[in-house]
């Protein structure tokens, strides 16, 4: 991999992981379309966990009030006691289902990463789950009006975004919607839900990351890869909050549609 090909993934990985247009859809199909080869797994681990550095970064103060709340909760045997620590377990129980259907199925949605018409079909369910957010929610509730039914329901959404084309923030906006939360409750919480699933995925793939055995070989092209990720997903959350304040999701749903009909088309094409 060029170093240019690392900046440009980076880049990919960071502004899609959090814009609800799918980034594992963008990491198959963007080399796909221009003819390189699939990134390493290596690089894969490597620009999530930059993606990762961009979400903890943005909310570092909401994070640790989450995390203080959650232990002092515990500790005084008051574990719901204040909106910080509801919220710690409500992002604990958001991330059951993930745990429990990866774990179940992991093989099977793996699978689809190798399978680019299919990703690219997939693009129309994330489409259509973001009008359908913005058909059915009645955006009535904020966060702090958070229930353990509302977190669970969410997070079953999440599974769905296991898939490549199924966007992870779009489908747990979408869930947020349609339990009736506000689109900037709807997308703080998705980017919160995302920490624990971002370690997850990175602590699962140690092992294989370190059996590969060409980190080294491949340092420079991951640093690249790994920074860009984290300063393109930092900035993607800041302007995406902002523009939830004031827009609808319909721009992202019409985008997903079109980058997948574009992609099937091209391979109808090239036969």
């Amino acid at each position: 991999m060029s170093l240019l090909q690392a900046l440009i993934l980076g880049i990919v990985q960071g502004v899609t992981e959090y814009i609800p247009v799918s980034s594992s859809a963008h990491l198959v199909l963007v080399p796909w379309l221009v003819g390189w080869p699939l990134p390493p797994f290596t690089f894969d681990v490597l620009v999530q966990w930059g993606t990762l550095v961009g979400v903890v970064v943005y909310f570092g103060r909401d994070l640790w009030s989450v995390l203080r709340g959650s232990v002092v909760g515990v500790v005084n045997r008051q574990p719901l006691a204040t909106p910080e620590a509801r919220l710690g377990w409500y992002i604990v129980v958001g991330t059951i289902p993930a745990v429990v259907f990866g774990f179940l199925f992991k093989s099977t949605f793996e699978a689809v990463f190798q399978q680019p018409l299919y990703v690219a079909g997939l693009l129309f369910g994330t489409a259509l789950m973001l009008v359908l957010a913005e058909l059915r929610g009645r955006q009535t509730l904020q966060l702090k009006q958070m229930r353990l039914w509302d977190a669970l329901d969410i997070g079953l959404w999440q599974v769905a975004a296991m898939l490549p084309g199924i966007s992870r923030s779009g489908a747990t906006i979408t869930g947020a919607m349609l339990r009736d939360f506000d689109r900037p409750s709807a997308a703080r919480f998705s980017f919160l839900l995302s920490v624990p699933a971002l370690v997850g995925a990175g602590v699962l793939a140690i092992k294989d990351l370190l059996e590969a055995g060409v980190i080294l070989d491949d340092l420079p092209a991951l640093l690249i890869g790994f920074v860009a990720a984290a300063v393109s997903g930092y900035l993607s959350i800041r302007w995406l909050l902002g523009y939830l304040q004031r827009n609808r999701l319909t721009a992202f749903a019409g985008y997903c549609a079109l980058f997948g009909a574009a992609c099937l088309a091209l391979a109808l094409v090239r036969g």
